[in-house]
This record gives structure tokens, sequence and C-alpha cells, in this order.
């Protein structure tokens, strides 16, 4: 699909030139299938050592669906296996019925996942989720560490005509180092305490030729994608970035990489809840909402830069993939958690028959967000 997009966009139909069609999609797919099997290898392998951990007997890990390429068996019993359809993985204990740990009840086994207390089973499944956040974390401090963090400085490089920086004072050249009393380090934090403070006036203070000057901006408020439903955004009108004096690369010390790979991978939940919560109150699009071809459109486009970006796309896909997973739906690991915390209500378990139904809906509602996260794919792409 991405390859009909740039067919449509620059030869205005669609041609088939095969060697550069395939030439994309490999280009695309292996970057994809990279970054998801490193994620998926990681959520799977926390379910699997704490279930190890709390004496589970596994009977296999997999990474991917459907008929087996290899398999490995280990002195324990579990069955190591890499199958044809790269899409995602499961770990499967001894009394599943299916990968979706739904129980098997034939199956009575002490070293079953079914037969352990709440306390352990809900670890197992916090786990997978919890893993991710840490591979994120680990991934955020390698790249700090032997890479480095680069920073834009907040100097201002562009001013647009008649634009609150223009009417308030702002020259090219600026540096800001306050806004209303918040520190500014970097060019993000600027837009940033824009949005979180959402004041008709913002007290600025910068630096101009070795010159503190104060100055008083009235931002405005406007929508992007031009949609009355997406929560404007605040905006004075300057750009940076732009020259290499004001972009830093700078390595960081292990234990200062750590902590600013737990405040990004932080920041990263934190804005994407925020953004949920923006939806569902009606004040935020859907059409940021990404899928599978997005995402391999990203990964291909970031791969063609270096395995230093996409090592960084993989951490952020990491974390993204936790946090879905800790969504209370049926089927999912949140939904996992929501029975035992029910259970530990009542004092016993759903039954089968409520297991069943909420199990029907929770499949429902993921294969309706895959259409819809598809949806927004091919609109995104201009594909329709």
């Amino acid at each position: 699909m991405l390859c009909l997009r740039y067919y449509k966009r620059n030869y205005g139909g669609l041609r088939m030139d095969f060697p550069n069609f395939f030439l994309n999609i490999f280009i695309y797919t292996i970057p994809f299938l990279f970054v998801l099997t490193v994620v998926v290898f990681f959520h799977e392998l926390g379910h699997f050592l704490i279930a190890r951990f709390n004496k589970v007997d596994v009977e296999s890990f997999s990474i991917g669906f459907g008929k087996k390429i290899f398999s490995y068996i280990d002195k324990r019993g579990t069955e190591w296996k890499v199958c044809w359809i790269p899409l995602g993985g499961y770990v499967k204990f001894i009394d599943d019925l299916d990968p979706a740990s739904s129980k098997e009840g034939t199956v009575d086994n002490e070293n079953g996942f079914h037969n352990k207390s709440i306390k352990a089973k809900s670890a197992i499944v916090s786990a997978g989720p919890i893993a991710n956040f840490i591979l994120a974390i680990i991934i955020f401090t390698f790249f700090y560490s032997f890479y480095g963090k680069t920073t834009i400085l907040p100097v201002v490089e562009t001013i647009e005509e008649n634009s609150p920086a223009m009417l308030g004072g702002l020259v090219i050249g600026d540096k800001f180092l306050t806004m209303n009393n918040i520190e500014v380090t970097e060019f993000n934090d600027i837009p940033r305490i824009l949005n979180e403070t959402n004041l008709d006036t913002i007290n600025v203070t910068v630096l101009r030729s070795e010159s503190i000057i104060d100055l008083k901006l009235t931002p405005l408020f406007r929508s992007y994608d031009k949609k009355e439903t997406t929560r404007a955004s605040a905006y004075i009108g300057i750009g940076g970035g732009g020259l290499q004096e004001n972009v830093i690369t700078k390595k960081l010390p292990i234990h200062k990489a750590l902590l600013q790979g737990a405040g990004d991978t932080y920041n990263i939940i934190n804005l994407s809840l925020g953004y949920l919560y923006r939806i569902i109150r009606g004040s935020e699009s859907t059409e940021h909402l990404g899928g599978p071809i997005r995402i391999a459109q990203i990964s291909g486009d970031v791969a063609k830069n270096g395995i230093y970006p996409l090592i960084h796309l993989t951490a952020l896909l990491s974390v993204s993939i936790g946090l879905i997973n800790l969504f209370p739906i049926p089927m999912l690991d949140g939904g996992h958690l929501l029975f035992y915390f029910i259970e530990a209500l009542r004092g016993k378990p759903l039954g089968d028959k409520a297991y069943e139904i909420f199990h029907k809906i929770g499949l429902s509602f993921i294969v309706f967000l895959m259409f819809f996260a598809i949806w927004n794919d091919l609109n995104f792409l201009n594909i329709f």
C-alpha cells in the first residue's frame, strides 16, 4: 500500500515498476519486522521469566503465529519456536487451552498457571508490559551513553511575520532562559511550557547579545489539522534547530543516562494517556492513531538514517505496546488483571460463561481497533 501511494503521487497513476515495487516492500518490511520481533520477544520473555520464577510449567514460547519454521525444546520441556507469521508471539502455559491463556478445564496440574494464586498470576501477567518498559529504559540508557543525547538549544532562528513572537519583541538570535519562571534548557521546552501553562500572556526572559531581556508574549491558539474536534495548540511563531551550531549531541554518564531513559519512558506514557483522554473527551482527533501500515512506513523511513534511529524507534514502540497491553480489555494483559481484581473482590473467579462473553467482547473490540487503525493508515497515506 505504501508503494501504491508512491506511484500515485509521483506518476499520477498506479504503474507497476516491479523492481522498485518489491525493493520498497523489502525496505519497509524488514525494519518493521525487526522492531516488532524485538519488542514482542522481550514482552513474552517477561511473562516467561516470572512464570518460571513462580514454578509454572511453560509448554511453548513462540515468536510469530502459524506453522513453525524451526523449534528447540529445552531441558524443562519448553518448546522455543519461530513461526511463519511474524506479527506477534505468545507464551503458552501447560494448562492453557490456547495462546490467549484461556483455562483448559480438563487439565489439573499443580505447576499450571491457573492453579497459582491471584498474586502469582497477576505478577506473571504484569511482567510482559513491565518488560517492555524496562526494555525502553535500557535502550534509552544505551542510546544516551554511547551515542549521546541530542539537544536543540532554545535559540530563535526564524520568526514569522506578524506573529506573537514578532509583536512581542523577540528577534533572531534570542536564547530563551525562562518562561513564566520555568527554566528553558532546550527548544522543545518552549511548546511544552506554552501548552502546559495555557495562559493568555507569557512572561519570557531571553539572552540577547550578553544582555538579559524580559518580554511579554501573547500566544495564539490554533488547530494544525483544521478540525474543530482537535485541541488548539499555543503558537508564537518561531523556529529553531536548523543551524548546526544550535544542535548539540552529548554523551551522558551511565547514571544520568538511566535517569533520562526512565524520564523519557514516563513522558511517553504520560503523553499517550493524555492524548487518549482528550480523544475520549472529544477534544482531540483520532487521525493520529496509527496501525501496522504506518508503523512499517515509519520503521522503513527511520532505518534509512541508520541503526541508531531504528533502535530509538524500538524503544518508543516498546513503551506503546506495553501500555496498550495494560488496558483493561479482555484478551489483553490488562483484561486478565481486571478479572483477577474482580476475583479478589468476589472471593471466587468469574464463571466460564462470563469469561466467554467478556472474551468475545474483547475480541470484537480488538478487531474493531485493528480495522480502524488500518483505515486511518490508508487515509494517512492517501490511498483513497
